[in-house]
C-alpha cells in the first residue's frame, strides 16, 4: 500500500466528526490493504509507530527537504526504515539519523512529509482509535464486530486479528480464545465526577480503592508464572515476589487482573514514580527488590481452572477471586445497594483519601468483563487538583495543529519572583481555543527557534492535573502528571499564580 493512501484516509478521518463516516473511510482502506500491511497501517492510523520512540526530533525534521513529484513510497519500506533508524546509536548516530530522515523526506511528497513529520512527533490525533478501526475492520471483511472485538481481546492485538481476517476471512476469528499464558487486553473505567454520579449510574456495585500502582495481569499454568503490563509486555523476570506471592495461591490454572505498588515502612502507598522505577529496572532485580519490594493486589479474576469467567457477572468473577486469593491480597472494597446507600460510598472514598491512595473505582455487580475496553460498568472517581500557572512558551504544531501555538511551556511562581517550568501539555485544548491562544501568545512574543516561541510571562491558565513526580529536567526537580487545560484565566494577574512552595506542600511524597 502507498503511504500516500494511508495519509489521505488519515486526513479525510480528521476532517468529519461522523463515526459512520469514519468507520466507512477505514473499512475501504482496509479492503485495499494486504495482510503485511496492516500491521504497520493501523498504529500509524493511531498516531504511534511499532518501534516506539526512535530519537527522531525536532532538530532533525526542521531540516527543509525537496519533496518528491509523485507519490513512490508503500508503507512497508517507510516501516523498514524508521527499524533502521530506531537501531542507530553510537559516535556520529545524530549525523546517521539526519542522512535517513532526508532520505525519507526527500521520497515523500508534500503531504506525505506532513504526514510522517506529524507521525514521528506524536502530532497524528485523528480520532482513528482502535475502536473506530475494528468496526471498520468488521466492515471490510464481513464479520460480525462484536465478534472481532472479542477476538481482539483475547488476541491483545488488534493487528494481528486484523491480519488474520484479511488473509483467511471471519472463519480465522474461530482461532482467538482465552488462554492461560497469553495475555488480554485489560478492561478499563470511564471517569465519573463524584461516587454520587457513579452510584447513581450503576445502582448496586462495590466501590473499591483506585491503587496509584502498575497494572498487571498475571498468568499462572502448574509451577510457571507470567506477569503481563496493560500494554502486554512480559515483566515477570523483573518481580520475583510477585511470581512467588502466585505459586503461594492454592489454584494451579488462573489468569487474574490487578496491581503491583510499593508500600512505606508506615504502611502508607509509594509514589507511583517509586513503583514505576522499580517495576522499570531491569539491572539487579535482587537488590531493586531489597530496596523497593512491591505487592500484588488483585481485583479481579479471568479464568480459573480452565474456566473462562469473562462473560460472568461482577459479582460471580469476585466470588472466585475470594475462594483463590486471600483477603490481604485482594483490593479493600465495600457494597453499595444504589444510590439510597451513597453515604457508605463517601465514607469509603474518604477513608481511602486518608490511606493515600488516590481515589475509587466504582464497579456493576452485574456487568462482564469488557477486556480492551472503557466499559460504562467501571467508573473512576478521584479528585481533580487544578492549579493556575503561567504560560512561559509554547510551540508550534504539526497535523491538524500546522499553524498553530500548541505545545503550552507551564510555570509557576518561585520565591525569588520569577518562574520554575513545570512541564508541558496541549491537551484540553479545542479548536477554538487553539486559534485563540495563537493569536493572544503571539501579541506575547519575545522570541524564538522557529519551533518554540517564548512569551512574556503573563498569561495565565488554569490546568488539571493527576499528581506530581520527581523529575531533573525541570528546575524545581518535579513536573505534572496527565496535565490538561482547563481554561485561560484573563481574569488574574501572573502574580496571583500558584507557586512551587503551595505545589510542593500539597504533594509531600514526592518532594525533591
Amino acid at each position: 500500500m502507498l503511504l500516500a493512501r494511508l495519509a489521505q484516509v488519515s486526513r479525510e478521518v480528521a476532517a468529519t466528526s461522523a463515526r459512520s463516516r469514519k468507520i466507512a473511510l477505514l473499512a475501504e482502506l482496509f479492503r485495499e490493504a494486504g495482510a503485511d500491511d496492516v500491521p504497520i497501517v493501523i498504529p500509524y492510523l493511531a498516531g504511534r509507530l511499532p518501534q516506539g520512540r526512535i530519537g527522531v526530533g525536532w532538530k532533525v525534521l526542521g531540516r527543509a527537504v525537496e519533496p518528491a513529484a509523485e507519490p513512490t513510497l508503500t508503507v512497508r519500506e517507510v516501516d523498514a526504515l524508521l527499524t533502521r533508524l530506531g537501531k542507530v546509536a553510537g559516535t556520529g548516530s545524530q549525523a546517521e539519523r539526519a542522512r535517513l530522515v532526508g532520505e525519507l523526506l526527500g521520497a515523500a511528497t508534500e503531504d506525505e512529509q506532513r504526514f510522517l513529520s506529524g507521525l514521528l512527533t506524536g502530532e497524528v490525533r485523528q480520532g482513528a482509535l482502535d475502536a473506530v478501526a475494528v468496526e471498520g475492520l468488521a466492515q471490510a471483511t464481513g464479520a460480525p464486530p462484536a465478534r472481532v472485538r472479542r477476538a481482539v481481546m483475547l488476541a491483545g492485538s488488534l493487528q494481528s486479528v486484523a491480519g488474520a481476517l484479511l488473509a483467511d476471512g471471519p472463519q480465522a476469528l474461530d482461532r482467538f480464545r482465552l488462554t492461560v499464558g497469553r495475555p488480554v487486553l485489560p478492561m478499563l473505567a470511564h471517569s465519573a465526577s463524584s461516587v454520587a454520579e457513579a452510584v447513581d449510574k450503576l445502582g448496586a456495585c462495590a466501590v473499591e480503592e483506585k491503587l496509584d500502582g502498575i497494572r498487571v495481569q498475571v498468568h499462572r499454568d502448574g509451577d510457571a508464572v507470567r506477569i503481563h503490563t496493560r500494554t502486554l509486555d512480559d515483566i515477570t523476570d523483573r518481580l520475583p515476589e510477585v511470581t512467588a506471592a502466585a505459586l503461594e495461591l492454592n489454584g494451579r490454572r488462573f489468569i487474574l487482573d490487578g496491581e503491583v505498588i510499593s508500600f512505606g515502612a508506615d504502611g502508607r502507598p509509594r509514589s507511583f514514580q517509586e513503583t514505576a522505577g522499580r517495576v522499570g529496572s531491569r539491572v539487579d532485580v535482587a537488590a531493586a527488590s531489597g530496596s523497593v519490594p512491591v505487592s500484588p493486589v488483585f481485583f479481579d479474576a479471568l479464568s480459573v481452572d480452565d474456566r473462562d469467567l469473562l462473560d460472568l457477572p461482577f459479582a460471580e468473577r469476585h466470588a472466585e477471586l475470594a475462594r483463590l486469593v486471600p483477603e490481604p491480597m485482594r483490593v479493600r472494597r465495600t457494597l453499595v445497594s444504589g444510590p439510597q446507600d451513597t453515604a457508605e460510598a463517601e465514607r469509603f472514598l474518604a477513608a481511602t483519601l486518608e490511606r493515600g491512595h488516590e481515589g475509587v473505582v466504582v464497579k456493576g455487580l452485574d456487568a462482564p468483563y469488557g477486556a480492551g475496553r472503557r466499559g460504562a460498568s467501571w467508573l473512576k472517581v478521584k479528585p481533580v487538583h487544578t492549579l493556575d500557572l503561567v504560560v512561559l512558551a509554547a510551540e508550534w504544531g504539526h497535523g491538524r495543529r500546522t499553524g498553530k501555538l500548541s505545545n503550552l511551556h507551564l510555570g509557576a511562581r518561585t520565591a525569588d519572583g520569577s518562574f520554575a517550568m513545570l512541564g508541558k501539555t496541549f491537551k484540553g485544548l479545542t479548536d477554538a481555543l487553539l486559534a485563540w491562544q495563537t493569536e493572544r501568545l503571539r501579541e506575547l512574543a519575545t522570541g524564538g527557534d522557529g519551533h518554540v516561541v517564548t512569551v512574556r510571562p503573563e498569561l495565565v491558565v488554569e490546568i488539571a492535573y493527576d499528581g506530581l513526580q520527581r523529575s531533573t529536567r525541570y528546575p524545581a526537580g518535579v513536573t505534572l502528571r496527565f496535565a490538561r487545560v482547563v481554561r485561560y484565566r484573563e481574569d488574574k494577574r501572573p502574580e496571583e499564580a500558584d507557586t512551587v512552595e503551595t505545589l510542593l506542600a500539597a504533594h509531600p511524597e514526592v518532594r525533591p
